[in-house]
């Protein structure tokens, strides 16, 4: 009989290439994977993996195996979400990815009310700036900010979400009148090496105010525009939690994305999930204003 454990370290390995990665993938160590493949490889008689400078290929035994073990993969996932979704009560866990900053100043207060009314329903948080897989059962509901919603995800779409330029009031009264035509003497906090939001600067009213810093954290660029340091791209609704924070004048808003709650479509029958979402979708709507912007 295969022993099914090895069947993650086997599709681990074959989408990294390397036991190593494949390790990162797993949550497991690099020992640990080579004798999962090791393993299966004895109980099939045959190699599933040759070797090369850098990594692992797959073997013509292991690219045969690779669909069907894709496609046992993927009917695990929907025997779990099956079982789960036999959950008629309105108890147990929900786990809820969202990032830090919407979690600490939107979501804090709707999830106290939401806990004081149902007392048996529990939640485990993940804040990341990384999406949470929804599609690999790694997250029960997700709040996302995002231009498409892609994989078995589905919810409720609620309002775009307003980016803006964003820099304190005693900032802009001590620079903004002495700046050039196109942001000379103004300072953006940087985020470092990213495309996007160097486009973003470069498509500005400021193209030519100076980049300072390599900050990634959204969070510290929020309390370093606070703090008079420049000006940085953030979603406008800091504004109703920080008033001391303003657009800068002559600046667009971009609403490229939306504000969705999301959850696995075959979760959509659980009686505590299904309640969760519809008391997110229904409290971060009276806040529409803010997220808009």
């Amino acid at each position: 009989m295969v022993d099914w454990k090895s069947l993650p370290a086997f599709l681990a390995v074959a989408r990294t290439g390397s036991l190593r990665g494949a390790a990162e993938q797993t949550g497991g160590t690099h020992a640990t994977v080579r004798r999962q493949i090791e393993g299966l490889e004895a109980q099939l008689g045959v190699m599933l993996f040759r070797r090369r400078a850098g990594g692992l290929d797959l073997s013509a035994a292991g690219r045969r195996l690779l669909p069907q073990a894709i496609e046992a993969e993927a009917a695990l996932r929907q025997g779990f979400n099956a079982v789960r979704g036999l959950d008629s009560e309105a108890a147990g866990r929900i786990r809820l990815s969202a990032d830090p900053m919407t979690a600490h100043f939107l979501l804090a207060p709707v999830l106290g009310e939401f806990l004081s009314l149902y007392p048996d329903i529990h939640i485990d948080m993940n804040l990341a700036y990384a999406i949470d897989s929804i599609e690999k059962l790694e997250t029960d509901v997700s709040i996302r900010h995002v231009r498409e919603v892609t994989g078995d995800a589905v919810g409720r779409k609620l309002f775009p979400l307003s980016l803006g330029v964003l820099a304190s009031r005693s900032y802009l009264d001590r620079h903004l009148h002495a700046a050039g035509p196109r942001g000379e003497g103004l300072t953006w906090i940087g985020y470092g090496e990213v495309p996007e939001l160097q486009a973003m600067i470069a498509a500005s009213p400021f193209p030519r105010a100076t980049v300072r810093h390599a900050i990634a954290d959204p969070a510290m660029h929020l309390h370093m525009a606070r703090a008079g340091a420049g000006m940085t791209f953030l979603a406008t609704w800091v504004q109703s939690v920080f008033p001391e924070l303003q657009r800068v004048p002559g600046t667009d808003l971009d609403q490229s994305r939306s504000t969705w709650v999301l959850m696995h479509g075959d979760l959509r029958r659980v009686k505590r999930v299904r309640i969760f979402v519809d008391f997110l979708y229904e409290s971060l709507l009276e806040r529409r204003a803010d997220f808009i912007g």
